[in-house]
């Protein structure tokens, strides 16, 4: 009975009160910035060419590092899953929503993570932040911050990579009979545990490098599968294309059911699984070792592009060439995308599915884990209370391989909810500040400069690393 009213819960804040404010300011922080999600895009691709600063023979974190361990928190089974349900429900035309939620969203991720790098503060060597310490030095709001963060890790440390944990161990059941009655997911969940805690106990240089390594690689196998797919298919595109935009304008489709119309279903897929303005890639943000705050603001907009327009559209692309029929409750999520696949390149197609799951939910688990770790210092730096903080994420992790926590799914998505709606309360009450920053990032650009940023000469107090 908790688990409905839960889910009952989960689907009024989400088709309904979210979905609105979540567009709602991404349009206007698109018009404020007059598109520079869009107008920038080529100068973001030319500051991840940036070397970070090396202090002390230890070269801090990289604006590209910092976009991968972003893009690993994004890029989760949901790209796959997600999408097939998307369509199963929604039809093709839910394709198109979210390409225009993606385009949208992307420019609260530009505020969120241009904020985070402005008050980011020093740990040590390296650098944290996120929407807690925005919310502190800025707004004055330690409480926010410490409510903020709480929700935070709640959601990503114990909900999401315990989802992410089931996914992979699930993917078994293929290839194991009876898997799920076996000892096999205990194995499995602690074969994940020490993966993991090999990983995130060598701190956010590892998790970098780890993620600089890892996202690349299983983000271009998967585009690579995409582009055969389409390749080996190409008669079939035009048709495809017109499928996707005739049903997104269809009467039914942006009306028919409201909270089951493409138009709902595509934006919500779009916007839970790039994250934009949910106040988690932030925290990724923080970490870049950067000239400018509004170059990882520029930066975190092309990892929502990867996650959306790229990933997610490769999956749609292999869903609806293969000519399978989805339907929601019957054939949708990873059965659909496993019979899909297999229409379109045989039975291997589903290993590479299986491979896939395990690359994206792992990478998720990392991304997850920093942020929850950024947001746990935040509440008290202690290394005692860090160390057992990590045992209890790994214990998540073990856990989640033997068990459908559907109780904790449901509770992670309601306070990833409430943690979207505290942030964006902070980015609509912090965004002029944002906005200054890309002002006096364009204008030092104008001029010829490699823009550098001084707190003071655009009126911004309570900066640790501005000064």
């Amino acid at each position: 009975m908790l688990n409905d009213i839960l889910g009952q819960i989960n689907d009024l804040m989400y088709t309904y009160l979210l979905l609105f404010l979540l567009l709602g300011t991404g349009l206007y922080f698109s018009i404020r910035s007059r598109f520079a999600q869009v107008r920038l895009m080529k100068e973001g691709f030319r500051i991840l060419t940036e070397k970070a600063e090396v202090e002390d023979g230890k070269r801090q974190v990289s604006s590209f590092q910092a976009l991968m361990i972003s893009t690993a928190s994004r890029v989760g089974t949901g790209n796959i899953a997600g999408i097939a349900t998307a369509i199963a429900a929604g039809g093709p035309g839910a394709v198109f929503w979210m390409w225009v939620m993606a385009v949208i969203g992307s420019a609260s991720a530009f505020i969120e993570s241009t904020l985070a790098q402005v008050y980011k503060t020093k740990d040590g060597k390296d650098f944290r932040g996120g929407p807690s310490y925005y919310m502190e030095k800025a707004l004055g709001k330690r409480w926010m911050g410490v409510l903020f963060s709480v929700l935070l890790i709640i959601c990503f440390a114990y909900g999401f990579n315990g989802l992410q944990s089931y996914n992979m161990s699930s993917a078994l059941e293929y290839y194991i009979p009876g898997y799920s009655e076996s000892s096999y997911p205990m194995i499995v969940g602690l074969i994940l545990a020490v993966g993991t805690g090999l990983i995130i106990f060598g701190g956010v240089h590892r998790i970098g490098f780890i993620t600089s390594v890892m996202v690349p690689i299983m983000a271009g196998a998967y585009l690579l599968m995409g582009l055969f797919t389409i390749v080996t298919h190409l008669p079939q595109l035009p048709g495809i294309f017109a499928m996707i935009l005739s049903e997104a304008f269809d009467f039914q489709a942006i009306f028919g059911g409201m909270a089951g119309s493409a138009v709902v279903i595509g934006i919500k897929r779009g916007l839970f699984s790039n994250e934009a303005g949910m106040g988690s890639a932030p925290n990724a943000a923080a970490s870049a070792s950067v000239s400018h705050p509004a170059k990882q603001g520029m930066v975190q907009v092309i990892s929502v592009f990867i996650d959306t327009l790229l990933i997610c559209s490769a999956t749609a692309m292999m869903l609806l060439l293969s000519g399978v029929q989805g339907e929601a409750g019957v054939l949708d999520g990873i059965p659909f995308v496993q019979k899909a696949i297999s229409a379109n390149v045989g039975t291997w197609g589903i290993h590479f599915i299986t491979a896939s799951i395990f690359a994206f939910a792992f990478s998720s688990l990392i991304g997850n884990y920093y942020y929850a770790e950024s947001n746990i210092l935040f509440i008290k730096n202690n290394k005692v209370l860090l160390f057992v903080f990590r045992c209890t994420c790994l214990l998540a992790v073990f856990l989640g391989a033997q068990a459908d926590f559907s109780l904790v799914w449901n509770l992670a998505d309601i306070t990833m909810g409430c943690m979207a709606i505290v942030n964006i309360i902070a980015i609509l009450l912090l965004g002029n500040i944002a906005l200054k920053v890309l002002k006096d990032y364009e204008t030092q650009k104008k001029a010829g400069k490699n823009p550098v940023f001084k707190a003071e000469n655009v009126g911004i107090k309570n900066t640790d690393c501005w000064k």
